[in-house]
C-alpha cells in the first residue's frame, strides 16, 4: 500500500505561480499523477509522470503546468504558473498502480 501526502496548496493571485509537493511511502512508486477536483465538478486529470519520465498533460494546463518526480525520494512535483481563477481546486496526488490518493491540497486562484 502506497501512502501519499500532498502540499503547497494556498491562496494565490491570477498570474501567480504555486508549486504543489506530493511524498510517497509504503511501496514502491510507478506512474505518478496530479488530478484535480473544483466545487460541483468531476475530479479531472491534470498531469502524469511516468517512471521513466515520460509526462503527459491535459489541454487546460500545457504550457503552465510541470510535473516533475525525484525517483530517489519518492517526491512528485506540480509547477502550476500563470494561475487562472479556473484552475481553483483541490488537487490531489494518485499512484497509478495502486490506486492510492492522497488527503488533497486546496488552491485558490483570486485577486
Amino acid at each position: 500500500q502506497v501512502q501519499l501526502v500532498e502540499s503547497g496548496g494556498g491562496l494565490v493571485q491570477p498570474g501567480g505561480s504555486l508549486t504543489l509537493s506530493c511524498v510517497a511511502s509504503g511501496s514502491s512508486i510507478y506512474t505518478m499523477a496530479w488530478y484535480r477536483q473544483a466545487p460541483g465538478k468531476q475530479r479531472e486529470l491534470v498531469a502524469t509522470i511516468t517512471r521513466g519520465g515520460t509526462t503527459s498533460y491535459a489541454d487546460s494546463v500545457k504550457g503552465r503546468f510541470t510535473i516533475s518526480r525525484d525517483f530517489a525520494k519518492n517526491w512528485v512535483y506540480l509547477q502550476m504558473n500563470s494561475l487562472k481563477p479556473e484552475d481553483t481546486a483541490a488537487y490531489y496526488c494518485n499512484e497509478a498502480r495502486s490506486g492510492s490518493w492522497g488527503q488533497g491540497t486546496q488552491v485558490t486562484v483570486s485577486s
